[in-house]
């Protein structure tokens, strides 16, 4: 079973207001990223992890967050990769062979390609997956669980991608024709182009 974690404990300084809460086909983004987890590959995602950070109370009040789901980075002026460290260590130990880590910033994906995403990691065995759009990677990404201790070791400047270049040959690259899996929505303009 995979985990879910959702990273959404930036400051949305650029934004204005938590991207967490912003409307998305009368959504807001991480309801949307909840939803999808909750209806992509429904037998493959076991654990879900929301990781918030200075607007937590906002951002719950606002989704109704059920409060065994949201795990609160205390340390997120450090980065995202300390929300996937949090994450992670809140997931029980072996309940999970593997997590799929969406970006609050990054709605604009469909269940279709997170199904196809899950499926691909399995068929390949590969301890890595990502998205591609004409060659780019994006996001979610796919981390297996024997690497939750090099992304728990790895150096907070780098964040996950020292990890990703640590096995850049055991990197699945999953094409789509998705844009969204490149849109990363953190300012006024990207997402009135995005949405518009």
């Amino acid at each position: 079973m995979l985990a879910a974690v959702i990273l959404a404990a930036g400051e949305s300084s650029r934004m204005g207001s938590p991207k967490a809460v912003l409307p998305f086909q009368g959504r807001p983004f991480l309801g949307h990223l909840l939803d999808i987890t909750r209806h992509a590959a429904k037998s493959e995602i076991g654990e879900i992890r929301v990781v918030l950070g200075p607007h937590a109370e906002q951002i719950m009040s606002a989704l109704a967050l059920e409060p065994e789901i949201v795990v609160h980075n205390p340390n997120w002026e450090q980065g995202q990769l300390s929300s996937i460290q949090t994450a992670i260590r809140s997931l029980p130990e072996g309940a999970t062979d593997g997590m799929i880590l969406f970006l609050v910033d990054h709605p604009l994906i469909s269940v279709l390609l997170v199904s196809k995403l899950i499926a691909e990691f399995r068929r390949s065995g590969l301890p890595i997956a990502v998205p591609t759009f004409h060659g780019k990677r994006g996001h979610p990404v796919i981390f297996a669980a024997r690497l939750y201790e090099e992304l728990l070791g790895a150096p907070l400047e780098q964040g996950a991608r020292a990890v990703v270049w640590a096995h850049a040959t055991e990197v699945l690259e999953v094409p789509t024709d998705e844009e969204g899996v490149l849109l990363n929505l953190n300012d006024p303009d990207a997402l009135r182009e995005a949405l518009g």
